[in-house]
């Protein structure tokens, strides 16, 4: 037999290559889906377009909002390695703290600025007068920090009360917006378009906005080149001349401003109430380990597969949908330890 007549021992695809061709026709799936005219037996199936887009469309802004928490989680705990489970406190701090602001003046923008600043001054002294002199024990953080969250959920309860608030956003922010996805086909032949909240789509950019300057920082400046060297090698970057705990002061308070900033951006979407606090720590607990510590883009990858599971789950499975979030985290723990986009230690 020649050479040529053997038979072929490569195969058709590469892993890379097999990989690729799954998520492109995944993708194209899910814009048909999104894009065209269900037929009636897949309207009986997924109960309607509508609710099916309205559940992708309410995890994408979800996610959204659990970025703008667990970008502020993923600097303190993912890159400093700060155990801080007060996060969610300064989540729900910030949002009554801008509800009183934004109420008070009757300016939401104020509110929101108010929210971020307080919960920066707030987070630079948590690092300055804890976290500094327990530098390096996990378990003590963690305990200082638990006990924290309690003190503070009692002080608010006792000052808020167990009232429900809603922040009410301008009017500028209000309304809904049509969106090019077909919901329905009228008996004259006139497409029904979706029409979606415009202050979601709001969180949703403003989400982008700051996840990319995030990740440019880290990634493309001085500040972020310090930071993730005093993570890597803190004697040496001290060495060099530079000021760390000064560094991680900062980064310590932009992280506890965004979670004060998101507290305003959640309560005018959702409400404020207590409870919240939790919720919002165990959600960017999640999307932490599920996109792996330290990174951004891990954090946003993350973030959209909670905020989907969620809500699809709220939708289709509605007593079971908690489940889908850790069923994630267990898969990708067991494929994936440090996560989808983690480094391995």
């Amino acid at each position: 037999m020649s050479i040529l007549d053997q038979p072929s021992t490569q195969p058709i695809f590469t892993r890379r290559q097999a990989w690729g061709l799954f998520w492109l026709l995944a993708a194209a799936l899910f814009a048909w889906l999104m894009l065209a005219v269900w037929p009636d037996w897949l309207n009986s199936i997924l109960t309607s377009k509508k609710a099916f887009v309205s559940a992708v469309l309410n995890g994408v802004t979800l996610a959204g909002l659990y970025f703008l928490v667990a970008s502020g989680f993923t600097l303190v705990f993912g890159l400093m390695r700060n155990v801080n489970l007060a996060h969610g406190s300064l989540y729900l701090l910030g949002a009554y703290i801008g509800y009183e602001v934004a109420t008070r003046t009757g300016y939401w923008l104020l509110g929101v600025a108010a929210g971020f600043v307080v919960l920066a001054l707030v987070g630079l002294v948590m690092q300055v007068f804890v976290f500094r002199r327990l530098e390096g024990d996990d378990l003590r953080q963690t305990l200082v920090t638990i006990g924290i969250s309690i003190v503070a959920a009692d002080l608010m309860l006792a000052v808020w009360t167990g009232t429900t608030y809603q922040i009410v956003t301008p009017a500028w922010l209000d309304g809904a917006v049509a969106l090019p996805f077909v919901t329905a086909v009228k008996s004259s032949g006139e497409a029904v378009f979706l029409r979606y909240p415009f202050y979601r789509l709001v969180v949703l950019a403003v989400a982008i906005i700051i996840g990319v300057g995030l990740w440019l920082m880290l990634n493309r400046t001085r500040v972020g080149m310090m930071i993730r060297a005093g993570v890597d090698d803190r004697a040496m970057l001290s060495a060099s001349g530079v000021n760390v705990h000064a560094v991680f002061a900062i980064v310590f308070a932009i992280g506890a401003g965004l979670a004060g900033f998101a507290g305003v951006v959640g309560g005018s979407a959702l409400s404020v109430a207590p409870g919240e606090d939790v919720r919002y720590l165990l959600a960017s607990l999640v999307v932490v380990i599920v996109g792996g510590m330290g990174s951004i883009t891990g954090a946003a990858i993350g973030a959209l597969l909670i905020g989907l599971a969620e809500q699809i789950g709220l939708v289709y499975f509605p007593t079971y949908g908690i489940v889908l979030t850790f069923v994630i985290m267990v898969v990708v723990l067991a494929v994936r330890p440090q996560g989808i986009m983690g480094k391995a230690r």
